[in-house]
């Protein structure tokens, strides 16, 4: 499932990922499965943006991005 509408823009590049990452985060992890590790919650979070073009075409960096977002904004 992909929590963005169809007319919602999505860019190949880190900002629009991290913002993306961020909805997803909040929308599907925070608060939830507090016995999952931080992996199995980033894969619920990509699950979520599975189409997004950053994340298709970048997802090494696009994890190294998930794991500096979860940090630098607390989202343990």
């Amino acid at each position: 499932m992909n929590s963005h509408s169809s007319n919602e823009n999505l860019y190949n590049n880190a900002d629009s990922f991290a913002m993306a990452f961020d909805d997803a985060w909040k929308k599907n992890v925070t608060g939830k499965d507090k016995d999952k590790n931080i992996e199995e919650k980033i894969k619920i979070a990509f699950q979520e943006i599975e189409t997004h073009p950053f994340l298709i075409e970048n997802p090494i960096e696009s994890k190294r991005i998930a794991l500096f977002r979860i940090k630098l904004l607390g989202l343990y």
